[in-house]
This record gives C-alpha cells, sequence and structure tokens, in this order.
C-alpha cells in the first residue's frame, strides 16, 4: 500500500502565497472529493485548502474510504484498546508523514497548519491534534475512538461543534470529548445546532470565522 494520501489541493483564491493551511478530513464512507464540495462555499481565499482521502477502502461504498473500520456495536464513546487497531496506527502514521511533509511542500509551518475532520475525520483530528504543534483544531460531528494521549506539545484552540439531533455520533460522544479536552487544559470552544450529522452553512460560517480570528494573529510580527 502506498504511504502517500491521494489529496485534492486547493490553493488560496487570491493567488497569493498561502497565508495557512487548512487541513480537512472527511468521514467513514466519504471520501476526499465529498468534503473538497465544501470549498466552493467557503470565504477563505488567503489560504491552501487541503482535502486528503483515507488510506483504505470502505466494505459497503465502493467509492468510499475510511480511516479505519468500526464494529456494527460501536457507540462512539472510546474504548482503550481501541486506539492500537492496526488501521488506525496506519491511519494516524500517515496522517503525521503528510502534516510533516506539507510543511516542505507548502513553505507553511504547522504552527501555521488547521487540522479539521467530520465524524470519523473529526476522530482522527483529535487523535492527531495531540501529537503535532498544530494552530487549530476542528471537531466537526466527531467523537473519541480512545481516550486521548497526554499532548507531546500545548494543545493548540479547538472548535467544536455537534448537531443535537445528530442520529450518527450521538450527542453524549461530544461531550465525552469535550471533557478529555478540559481535563488536558484546553478549553475548546464549543457549539450545538439544531441538526443532524451534517455540514450547515451555519457550520461552515463558524469554520471561516475560527480560520481568520486564528491564523493572523499568526502572521503579526
Amino acid at each position: 500500500m502506498s504511504t502517500t494520501l491521494y489529496t485534492i489541493s486547493v490553493p488560496p483564491k487570491s493567488g497569493q502565497p498561502p497565508q495557512g493551511v487548512i487541513v480537512l478530513l472527511h468521514g467513514w464512507g466519504s471520501n476526499c472529493q465529498d468534503i473538497a464540495a465544501l470549498a466552493n462555499y467557503m470565504d477563505l481565499p488567503d489560504y491552501q485548502l487541503m482535502f486528503p482521502d483515507a488510506p483504505f477502502p470502505h466494505p459497503y461504498n465502493p467509492v468510499g474510504k475510511m480511516w479505519y473500520a468500526l464494529p456494527q456495536d460501536y457507540s462512539f464513546l472510546g474504548k482503550p484498546e481501541f486506539g492500537d487497531r492496526a488501521d488506525l496506527s496506519t491511519s494516524r502514521q500517515r496522517l503525521i508523514e503528510f502534516l510533516t511533509h506539507l510543511t516542505q511542500t507548502s513553505n507553511v509551518p504547522l504552527s501555521r497548519t488547521i487540522l479539521g475532520g467530520f465524524s470519523q475525520g473529526g476522530a482522527m483530528t483529535l487523535d492527531v491534534g495531540v501529537r503535532l504543534p498544530l494552530a487549530g483544531l476542528m471537531i466537526l460531528s466527531g467523537y473519541l475512538h480512545a481516550p486521548l494521549q497526554p499532548p507531546q506539545t500545548p494543545l493548540p484552540p479547538t472548535l467544536m461543534i455537534h448537531g443535537r439531533q445528530d442520529q450518527v455520533v450521538p450527542l453524549p460522544a461530544a461531550h465525552q470529548a469535550r471533557a478529555r479536552l478540559q481535563a488536558l487544559g484546553v478549553t475548546p470552544q464549543y457549539q450545538e445546532y439544531d441538526m443532524g450529522h451534517e455540514i450547515q452553512p451555519m457550520v461552515l460560517n463558524q469554520m471561516q470565522s475560527f480560520v481568520k480570528e486564528l491564523l493572523p494573529s499568526l502572521n503579526k510580527p
């Protein structure tokens, strides 16, 4: 299996070198094309947008991908033993390598890179986000697949958004993730909306505000 991740890259609409990089991870059974469609609705002209594919084929969707397999009885309330799964470990390592290599290809450091993800992509964002000195994390309808490890660097500002009517990842999973982040010393910017397992325009607006408030402050002399 290739050690790289197929990625859709959207350069800054400004035509100038990127002021930052936004990496967004798709959910279980989706793919990078699905989440890359969000680029058309995001007003972030100064930033490079990156949408990598998960490395594993989905068992039920011929065009879908997954970061790791989900048991049929999965509760989305992380279990310690889940963090050592071979497929999860592979995806974790691929993402760390991808983000590290991205600093060379984009000339943007990790300190100006925001990692985000939807659903299983949000779980991967939490997993990898405690291991790298990133600028910020965005967790959309996400969860913890295993208890977070103590961070290797100070945890960055974190945005968490979840739907109160989410029928896929239950709301208590978001509350559990928020509590774990708080225990590690980060108070996330947390928001619940009256929506299901989805990304509505109000979520995109909040993501854009989070990016614009966070990255420009890192560019000041």
